[in-house]
């Protein structure tokens, strides 16, 4: 029996916090089709390369980020017949999340790239704007019950820090208070470093890094 060819990309969904507000990265396609037009990146996978070892090269040659400096998982598959008119393409789009990445570089087959605020980004190529509202619903509803929002920090930070993560993603603003109670309450979610760092009035905040837990119980509700 005879198949007929298909194609597998991947694309990214890259999201990191600048100024306060959460990002994507786009690149303005080069070619067509969709020339001229924001898309998330990503592209081809190679004959000998693994899904995952894409998704890597991808991000490493789109933003100079390599793993592990960056969190980055599997999304989801998207393989409508007519969702790219070159040939029947299936894409496996990834989750990336990572703390204060730098200006992008343009790939070769894009004329541009870019951050742009997530809630300002109008139409996208192909199916990206459905797969950049998957991403992005994933990155939010992560940050419920996973500790996921210490990729989006540095190293090492304080609370007031990691609630700045929370609301830029979940697009809120968060009482001080309550979170800070709430995340220093969760087993093993940060570990204190024993030291204190002066943010503003008041006194000096405690400075932490990611604990070993891989939950939070019970978790933080958007609403």
């Amino acid at each position: 029996m005879d198949f007929p060819p298909f194609a597998v990309t991947v694309d990214l969904v890259v999201l990191t916090i600048r100024s306060g507000r959460l990002h994507v990265l786009l690149v303005r396609r080069g070619a067509d089709p969709w020339r001229g037009v924001w898309a998330l990146p990503g592209g081809f996978v190679r004959p000998d390369e693994d899904l995952h070892d894409a998704a890597e090269r991808e991000l490493a040659e789109e933003t100079g980020v390599h793993q592990p400096a960056a969190h980055l998982e599997q999304l989801a598959s998207y393989g409508a017949p007519d969702r790219d008119p070159r040939q029947r393409v299936v894409s496996v789009a990834h989750l990336v999340l990572a703390p204060d990445l730098p200006e992008p570089d343009a790939g070769t087959d894009a004329a541009e790239a870019a951050w742009h605020p997530v809630d300002e980004v109008g139409e996208l190529a192909f199916d990206h704007t459905r797969i950049l509202a998957d991403g992005l619903e994933r990155a939010r509803a992560k940050l419920e019950y996973s500790p996921l929002a210490t990729a989006f920090c540095p190293p090492e930070f304080t609370v007031a820090e990691l609630r700045a993560v929370y609301e830029a993603v979940w697009g809120r603003t968060l009482d001080p208070r309550n979170f800070h109670r709430k995340v220093t309450s969760v087993p093993g979610l940060l570990t204190d470093t024993g030291r204190r760092r002066t943010e503003g009035r008041g006194r000096p905040a405690t400075v932490y890094r990611p604990g070993p837990a891989t939950a939070i119980v019970p978790p933080l509700v958007r609403d």
